[in-house]
């Protein structure tokens, strides 16, 4: 999954969420040098990116991109998981609304950044800035999320063609969300419930 629904699935716990939001930046036993909640929070995610990449419902999801995209396919399918949990309004009632949930997350992080990994204390204003969150709920923040997945891999060069998949099937992707999704959030609250973190 993507930064939103790596936030959301925190489910309001600040320390869960800077673990599961920097996780992709902590490499080996790195994760030891955060506080224990944060390190749960990095467990969560690579908990449900575990999760993720190997249910059946995405790997068909992922046969949308692979043959223009092969390895990639799992990465543009998590960015265009974010954009229907973004315009799932129900989601995010708790909160107010998306934009809220988007500013409690960033404020939280703010309070943790210098502790954050370099790089991610190097993307974060970019993502504070431009409302990265709030913007996955418009079709042009996705492609421009493609865009930036494009920028960032090493054997990838155009993503022309992922921007015509997500629009050409958007349906398709929308029903793979909504079969997903529940299940996901359930198994990262079983997961955060055994960790025993307050």
């Amino acid at each position: 999954m993507n930064f939103l629904a790596h936030a959301y699935l925190s489910f309001n716990k600040e320390n869960i969420l800077v673990g599961n939001m920097i996780s992709d930046f902590i490499k080996g036993r790195k994760k030891f040098d955060y506080p224990a909640g944060v390190q749960a929070g990095i467990y969560l995610h690579r908990e449900i990116d575990n999760f993720t990449d190997k249910h059946p419902i995405i790997k068909e999801a992922k046969k949308l991109f692979a043959h223009s995209y092969r390895l990639y396919a799992g990465a543009f399918i998590d960015v265009a998981m974010d954009h229907f949990l973004a315009i799932d309004k129900s989601k995010f009632d708790a909160y107010g609304n998306l934009d809220l949930f988007s500013q409690l997350v960033y404020k939280a992080i703010q309070s943790h950044l210098e502790g954050c990994p370099p790089q991610f204390q190097k993307i974060f204003p970019y993502m504070k800035q431009q409302n990265w969150l709030l913007n996955y709920g418009e079709t042009s923040g996705i492609e421009n999320a493609f865009d930036g997945l494009v920028r960032r891999a090493a054997y990838i060069s155009d993503s022309t063609d992922a921007k015509t998949i997500f629009h050409s099937h958007y349906h398709e992707l929308n029903k793979y969300y909504k079969l997903f999704f529940p299940e996901l959030e359930y198994f990262s609250i079983n997961t955060l419930s055994n960790l025993s973190i307050n």
